[in-house]
């Protein structure tokens, strides 16, 4: 049997070694980089305490107060319901972690504090602030990972957040239950639609249908950028009316429709030229997201267009978001799993689609973009 040399066994080695870490971490030009790796082991050792901090930032509304200008640690202490000391042990935390920074001092001598770039941020944008109270629930789901990854749970906080991904009728899920989820889809898929449109010029279609498209944020986004598209959503019978008030109190109302039924059972409307999957397909377990790409391809003529725009796993650069976050926020969720570019396409091929593209998006750690073509 040919035995072949494996560099990265040998490079294992060779790092797990005492003596070599401690002249890694002296000689000059080894240095640096022995200093960014042990900081990034110890960012994934207390990642925990890191977001714990953001929370508590969030909880407490410490951007929305900072957004005037700096403020004094007494005058902060106040705002926040605690007493100085602990008041400057959460600022010190925040600062460390560029949502804050020190200001100087006042002209009483008292320090100072307003945003840091991460806090500025923040700021433009709202969404995050959302996703991070949001995710109580999935620390929760997490408390004990090894519970979740060996058994199939299917109570879970997100899975009964997440009507749909759990319900075995979702269609007839009432307003009371997709309303929470569908706010929180509007603000955290808001900074999506910028980045697919910029990507994918839609000057050539005439009628464009999101499919799964909530409460319409991506085509508002569509409609003030391309005001020649006749637009269409479909979604679960609740999300859809709510959708249509929506357009309605835009002025949408002759340009935009919002369709209700259950994307696996009620066949998808057709007359679009150009149909949408934001954030769509990852949430779907492999036989039901073959099912909604057939779905769509049902609904599109031969030459119609696909836009397929979601996280994706293997993403170069990106892997902790699409193949570490989603991975176990879809897990939890009980539905769905980030895949890579070329699991997608394979999908696409089996549903009908071909002349697949990959396109380039400005944040392909948020979104990125496969355009394919009905055949």
């Amino acid at each position: 049997m040919k035995v072949t040399f494996d560099w990265r066994e040998w490079r294992n080695r060779l790092i797990a070694r005492p003596g070599f870490q401690r002249w890694a971490a002296d000689f000059p030009l080894t240095r640096p980089i022995a200093r960014r790796r042990a900081r990034s082991l110890f960012d994934v050792t207390a990642g925990f305490v890191y977001s714990q901090i953001l929370y508590a930032c969030v909880e407490l509304e410490l951007i929305d107060h900072l957004a005037e200008g700096p403020l004094t640690l007494s005058a902060l202490a106040l705002r926040m319901g605690m007493t100085e000391p602990r008041a400057d042990r959460l600022l010190r935390a925040a600062v460390a972690l560029d949502l804050l920074e020190r200001r100087g001092v006042d002209n009483e001598g008292a320090l100072r504090f307003g945003l840091g770039q991460q806090g500025a941020a923040m700021r433009a944008n709202p969404g995050i602030a959302a996703m991070v109270k949001h995710h109580q629930m999935l620390y929760r789901d997490l408390e004990d990972p090894l519970a979740l990854l060996r058994s199939d749970r299917a109570d879970t906080e997100l899975g009964r957040y997440w009507a749909y991904a759990s319900s075995l009728d979702p269609a007839q899920e009432a307003d009371a239950s997709v309303s929470e989820y569908s706010e929180l889809m509007s603000v955290s898929n808001a900074f999506v639609a910028g980045d697919v449109l910029d990507a994918y010029s839609l000057r050539a279609h005439r009628c464009l249908m999101d499919v799964g498209g909530g409460q319409g944020n991506f085509l508002l986004a569509v409609a003030d950028r391309w005001p020649h598209l006749q637009l269409r959503l479909f979604d679960l019978p609740a999300v859809a009316e709510r959708a249509q008030q929506r357009f309605e109190a835009l002025g949408l109302g002759e340009r935009a429709e919002a369709v209700g039924g259950d994307l696996l059972r009620t066949p998808l409307p057709k007359g679009a030229d150009l149909c949408s999957l934001v954030r769509v397909v990852h949430d779907h377990d492999d036989d039901k997201a073959l099912r909604i790409l057939q779905a769509v391809r049902a609904a599109l003529e031969p030459g119609g267009t696909l836009l397929l725009a979601e996280p994706m796993a293997e993403t170069p650069g990106a892997e902790p978001i699409g193949d570490a976050y989603f991975g176990l926020y879809l897990l939890a969720m009980g539905s769905g799993r980030p895949r890579p570019p070329y699991e997608l396409k394979a999908m696409l091929r089996e549903a009908g689609f071909g002349g697949i593209q990959l396109r380039r998006t400005r944040r392909p750690m948020q979104t990125r973009l496969l355009v394919a073509t009905a055949v």
